[in-house]
């Protein structure tokens, strides 16, 4: 149990000191877009904004498992990773998809390998495209007898 950290009547761990660090190191500005991320409903609910702005009634009506409520706290926890914006036109909440995020995440994660991979690739295709000299000569001498 963390030093700070105390059970309510219940039993729920309540911790009144927000944690800096985690067991890997300090805390990081991409952990709450990560966690957003590793639900599959709230990829769900980017894939349908990759597309474009919907309300969240349209958001609802594309989840018929998930209660309005259920659809509203995924989005709070999309909103509050910086995932999703959301503007209010009248009386409709419309939400609308912000890919800074994920471009962060491809930066510091994907970008800094791709030249690692690329070019262990490219290695392997020349590898593979090399004829072995003799299996050559042995085929063509086959061919004239």
């Amino acid at each position: 149990m963390e030093p700070h950290a105390r059970r309510t009547e219940k039993g729920r761990r309540v911790n009144p000191v927000p944690r800096t660090t985690t067991a890997s190191g300090p805390k990081d500005k991409l952990d709450p877009v990560w966690k957003a991320l590793a639900d599959p409903t709230r990829r769900s609910i980017l894939d349908l904004l990759r597309d474009g702005p919907l309300t969240t009634t349209e958001i609802v009506d594309a989840f018929p498992h998930l209660t309005r409520f259920g659809v509203m706290k995924h989005l709070e926890a999309l909103s509050e990773a910086g995932l999703v914006h959301t503007r209010e036109e009248g009386r409709q909440r419309v939400n609308s998809l912000n890919v800074f995020p994920i471009r962060q995440i491809y930066e510091r994660w994907v970008s800094p390998f791709q030249e690692v991979w690329s070019s262990a690739l490219l290695g392997i295709k020349e590898l593979a495209e090399q004829k072995d000299p003799g299996t050559e000569s042995n085929s063509r001498k086959k061919k004239k007898s």
